[in-house]
């Protein structure tokens, strides 16, 4: 089934009149994530730390923007019936969110092992939970051939119209938040910071944007530097949002001609931001949303007396991962 329409982005970018009816329908469902200042964070990096809360919205992750967007078009070009996304949480829980609003069921396809808490989550909101696979690429393709065998609609974690439900959290960054210089961004499939760009680009703001992506998932960051599509052979990192081996061709497209640069950061980098952003702000942060405070601290001599940006992307984290932070590094 194919009814969600398509743009180019390059050809066809988002408005300014786009993203404010945007973000007026979404607010209609989601209340909009604070924009907030910790001084112990502040303190300790020697620089003006603002903190993107969208760990505060209801599926403790931004990209249920886009899911209410996306469930919203599809309404209006009169679609009624049921949907199908894959994911690893975030943008399944989205799915499942808006569906349980629009009046549709949503089938999510998980890779076999997946964050039990993102599983029962996503049940809790109505969808039906399929594993299949070893990892988030297995379950994509796996998903769509569904979506064809069923007549189902398939939504992918990468779409257009996503990316302008994503990026209204962007877009109430940088309007509150004006005098920003940096800013760091995840980067899983791509939405999330494709979104932030694409809200930069209509503000005229001259923030800079840093991608970041684990040194263990770092499809993106290789084929950012060779300036051609690099697929890894695997994707094992503690930060599951961003376990990606094969970057969206189109999102790699919008992505590489606009982000500043992006930069990995290890293992070890992602647990100490966790645990940093629990001690100075007292937030429980997913790994792939402390990724941007993890590409911070990677660069943090350069980043002295700046106003510096920190997207923290989600809060859904589960007791074993939680578990395995808490105790990284002891002997």
């Amino acid at each position: 089934m194919k009814i969600l329409s398509h743009r180019d982005l390059e050809k066809n970018p988002i408005s300014l009149k786009e993203f404010e009816e945007c973000a007026s329908f979404i607010g209609g469902y989601l209340p909009s994530s604070p924009e907030l200042t910790w001084p112990l964070l502040s303190d300790r990096f020697n620089c003006e730390i603002f903190t993107k809360h969208e760990n505060h919205l209801p599926t403790g992750s931004f990209k249920v923007r886009g899911g209410v967007w996306t469930l919203g078009k599809l309404q209006e070009e009169g679609f009624n019936g049921n949907i199908i996304a894959a994911t690893r949480g975030n943008h399944g829980q989205s799915i499942a969110y808006a569906a349980r609003a629009f009046g549709s069921k949503a089938i999510v396809v998980v890779p076999h092992g997946n964050n039990l808490d993102k599983n029962q989550s996503m049940r809790a909101l109505g969808a039906e939970v399929i594993e299949h696979g070893e990892d988030f690429d297995a379950a994509l393709a796996y998903a769509r051939t569904m979506s064809e065998e069923k007549n189902l609609e398939f939504l992918p974690s990468y779409h257009p119209t996503l990316v302008t439900g994503v990026g209204t959290y962007a877009f109430e960054f940088l309007t509150a938040v004006s005098a920003l210089e940096i800013a760091y961004v995840p980067i899983g499939l791509g939405s999330g910071i494709a979104g932030f760009l694409a809200a930069k680009e209509v503000l005229g703001h001259c923030v800079e944007v840093i991608g970041v992506v684990s040194e263990k998932a770092d499809a993106y960051a290789s084929s950012w530097e060779a300036g051609r599509r690099i697929c890894t052979q695997d994707a094992n990192t503690i930060a599951d949002g961003l376990a990606v081996r094969e970057p969206s061709v189109e999102a790699l497209s919008y992505i590489s001609r606009r982000v500043s640069r992006i930069i990995r950061v290890s293992e070890a980098d992602i647990v100490q931001a966790t645990k940093v952003l629990l001690s100075d702000t007292h937030n429980l942060v997913e790994p792939a949303g402390a990724a941007s405070l993890a590409g911070l601290m990677k660069e943090q001599s350069e980043m002295i007396g700046r106003k510096v940006g920190v997207v923290l992307t989600g809060s859904n984290i589960d007791q074993i991962t939680l578990k395995r932070i808490i105790s990284y590094g002891r002997t």
